[in-house]
């Protein structure tokens, strides 16, 4: 089996993480991606345990990746990263709008040097409108976009306190990548590239299947959220409406309605949950729970802690979490990619890159170069640790 992206080319020139999983996913799917990446290094090699000179975040985004080092700042580098476009099929960057034209390496530039290039631009608001020049991490988008009231709305302390997990960022290099592979697939028709500008707003506003609620304000309408109920062996997730949850229960276990006639709709679904409460705790352990759960056909999901997750039976057999080399000898933890094909290959190949280690081998195997042209550059790379 071979790897279903193998023979494309991906100059990552991204940093922090819409661009960089991206770039990611491309090389787990088989392209050949090569992270270009600035004198001071990426953010993200501030962040999470430094194992073989590599911390945990950097290395989740940018394993399977090689590593050219280049100052842009430099005479003469964006006619090097002009180059390497030459020879790719896909540029991924995350700049704030604009920046990439002013150092050189805009679409415009690069697309001279490759009209068949296909160009993914990751921001905030856009490369163009009201508030495109804003500063925008994935926090700033789940405020702006709702996300960050929903969830106190749906929550019992009402809190306004960002998701713990960056969505608007993961969600617009997701639909960054069906937006390169769809360009990708009419350049075989047309033989031309294009550019892609992907806002980190729209993408959060195309995937949140709540949205619609609000628009033609009818909340009332919504499914209501699913919650955690104290049980045996711990908290557990009901996923249904409380109001199919107290129907199949009442019928199913004979718990009597403890809500007085004339009371108010928010005085019984009170005194309903309360009933509901008692009769999970009567229960003498989980596996007699989950056993009537099942029988009801109603989904539940145990809550675990994060730093458990390789114990969580599907994550074990699916080979969701593996261990790969940390460059010092031994291995680390790292998630796989979730893409399971029936005939062909996915996944991890190589650990992230040191800064700059394929500094030599990209430019003689891209380009062509001999050592005594590799060397002319060596004013605008950045030697890094081989």
């Amino acid at each position: 089996m071979s790897y279903p992206l193998e023979g494309l080319r991906v100059l990552d020139m991204s940093r922090v993480l819409a661009g960089p999983f991206a770039g990611r996913m491309f090389a787990d799917l088989g392209a050949d991606v090569v992270k270009l990446e600035p004198p001071d290094g990426d953010t993200t090699r501030l962040w999470g345990a430094d194992i073989g000179g590599n911390p945990g975040y950097y290395h989740q985004q940018n394993a399977g990746k090689r590593n050219v080092s280049i100052d842009l700042t430099k005479p003469r580098a964006a006619e090097l990263v002009k180059a390497l476009a030459g020879k790719s099929d896909i540029v991924i960057e995350n700049f704030r709008p604009g920046v990439a034209g002013r150092l050189g390496v805009g679409y415009a530039a690069l697309s001279e040097a490759n009209p068949r290039l296909v160009m993914l631009s990751i921001s905030g608001f856009g490369q163009e409108g009201p508030e495109a020049q804003r500063a925008a991490f994935a926090p700033v988008i789940h405020a702006e976009a709702g996300l960050i009231d929903r969830q106190a709305r749906n929550t019992k302390s009402g809190q306004l306190v960002d998701l713990a997990f960056s969505a608007s960022d993961t969600q617009a290099a997701l639909h960054g990548m069906v937006a390169v592979l769809s360009a990708l697939w009419m350049r075989e028709r047309t033989g031309l590239g294009q550019h892609i500008d992907m806002a980190m707003f729209d993408a959060t506003l195309a995937t949140d299947d709540f949205l619609h609620y609000a628009l033609e304000n009818s909340w009332a309408t919504r499914v209501l959220a699913s919650e955690v109920w104290d049980a045996p062996g711990g908290p557990i997730l009901i996923s249904a409406d409380f109001r199919l949850i107290w129907q199949q229960f009442s019928r199913a276990f004979g718990i009597a309605d403890p809500s007085q006639a004339g009371a108010s709709v928010a005085a019984k679904s009170d005194h309903r949950h309360a009933a509901v409460q008692r009769y999970i705790l009567s229960l003498p352990d989980r596996t007699t729970l989950t056993a009537q759960l099942d029988r009801l056909n109603i989904a539940w999901g145990d809550v675990r802690r994060s730093e458990d997750i390789r114990e969580q039976p599907t994550a074990r057999h699916r080979g969701a979490i593996i261990e790969i080399d940390d460059r010092a000898g031994g291995t680390r933890p790292i998630v796989q990619s979730p893409y399971r094909f029936s005939a062909a290959e996915s996944g991890l190949r190589r650990p992230a890159p040191w800064q700059g280690e394929h500094n030599e081998e990209v430019l003689a195997e891209w380009l062509g170069l001999d050592a005594a042209a590799r060397a002319e550059w060596a004013p605008v790379l950045v030697a890094g640790k081989v």
